[in-house]
């Protein structure tokens, strides 16, 4: 295995951010017995691909979907990886070894290996990356915006897809972490380090700052549970290198390495009726989907991280609104459902989901069928009303679906707008 300091003549932050993580392992998530739990459908691969093509994967028979956890920390992403998709061949990779030495740890107890056909734990930056392996899924979360230049991250994760591969991106957004640097600079300017001498002053000043300072009330009433693990505060507020980014900056890092656009991972926040109504928000609508997103990020201050799927190449998207290509699909039960089989359950993100009687006797109908039919075996779907039904449960991302022959896929496909 290669040394993870291989290239600091790339990125002079490794060895620093390294020895950071080191000293606060990150994320700071208590290890326990038994799977992680409840469900974050992005690190679901088939949930992954359905909300970004609509359809379910098509994977070669014999093939194994190979997941990159890039930057996995302390392994809550790995351990979620494995578990949401059983039979995979996933690699996770990180610079820090005592960050690793803990994933290994709360893999172990998770019996997470169990669940999948191969998982590789290996210290390795991003940027040293064997190039002989390719994969369809790379997780990349709160790693790039820690690299001097994340350009050069990306780049080596672009090189490590499969073409039409996606890679789900967290990264700094400047304008919700107005206060976060403001502290940051304050802790600099008395030369409180990365250490657990920093750690007690960094949380010492929140105490003595006047209870109606800005800096300690937003800590208080936004970051406070967040960052209640040391690892977390540390991660915060202390770290050594960090870089952020608007909407802008954002698109020209994808567009500098070649990469596609396709969408936000929790598009919620990007609905402008969150924050606008009446003549207001037609007016916000009426712009191009681009300017609707930077509308959003000047509205909302609180907007603190982007979260974002990105892909090597165009990818096209099946358009279900069409009931003859409904009528040819598969359909089968979202694995990432709190409560199923419930007429009251949690959704994909955890939001209260009510289900009236018919919709319940569909989802108990596929329960009874292993999950995955042929739509036409649901009885009554020429039927305007069972349409609407299982329109409505689609909506409520309650069903997958996906074409029951890729050449239906493939004729029938759109292309999804660039950004």
């Amino acid at each position: 295995m290669h040394s993870p300091y291989e290239n600091l003549q790339k990125d002079a932050a490794t060895r620093l951010v390294s020895a950071f993580y080191d000293r606060f392992p990150y994320p700071g998530d208590p290890l326990q017995d038994g799977p992680p739990p409840g469900y974050n459908w992005r690190w679901s691969y088939t949930n992954v691909v359905h909300a970004c093509t609509g359809a379910t994967p098509a994977i070669n028979a014999g093939e194994s979907i190979r997941i990159l956890d890039a930057g996995c920390g302390t392994g809550v992403s790995t351990d979620y990886l494995c578990h949401l998709n059983p039979g995979s061949d996933i690699l996770a990779i990180d610079i820090s070894s005592h960050a690793l030495e803990v994933a290994r740890e709360r893999l172990r107890r998770s019996n997470a290996q169990q669940q999948v056909t191969r998982l590789r734990q290996e210290q390795c930056s991003i940027l040293d990356l064997n190039q002989e392996d390719s994969f369809h899924y790379i997780n990349c979360v709160g790693v790039l915006h820690h690299l001097r230049d994340p350009q050069m991250g990306l780049q080596s994760l672009a090189n490590s897809l499969v073409p039409g591969g996606l890679i789900h991106l967290f990264l700094y957004a400047d304008g919700g972490r107005w206060e976060i640097h403001r502290t940051q600079r304050a802790l600099k300017l008395m030369g409180i380090g990365s250490n657990d001498k920093g750690l007690t002053l960094g949380r010492k000043l929140f105490k003595e700052l006047p209870p109606d300072n800005r800096l300690r009330k937003h800590h208080e009433q936004r970051w406070a549970l967040d960052t209640a693990a040391d690892a977390n505060f540390a991660d915060m507020y202390l770290h050594p290198q960090e870089t952020s980014y608007n909407l802008s900056k954002l698109f020209n890092l994808i567009r500098s390495v070649d990469l596609e656009f396709i969408g936000f991972s929790n598009p919620s926040v990007w609905d402008l009726s969150r924050l606008l109504s009446s003549e207001l928000l037609e007016l916000g609508l009426s712009l191009p989907i681009e300017k609707q997103w930077l509308l959003m990020e000047a509205l909302d201050p609180d907007i603190s991280h982007f979260e974002i799927f990105i892909s090597k190449g165009h990818i096209s998207h099946y358009d279900w609104h069409n009931i003859n290509s409904l009528k040819s699909a598969t359909i089968m039960v979202n694995k990432c459902l709190w409560g199923f089989p419930s007429s009251s359950m949690l959704g994909p993100d955890f939001e209260p989901l009510t289900l009236d009687v018919e919709e319940t006797k569909i989802i108990q109908f596929l329960e009874q069928n292993l999950n995955q039919i042929d739509i036409n075996q649901i009885l009554n779907i020429n039927h305007s009303s069972t349409q609407d039904l299982v329109q409505r449960l689609l909506k409520k991302r309650v069903l997958i679906v996906s074409p029951t022959n890729i050449e239906n896929f493939s004729s029938s496909k759109k292309k999804l707008e660039k950004a």
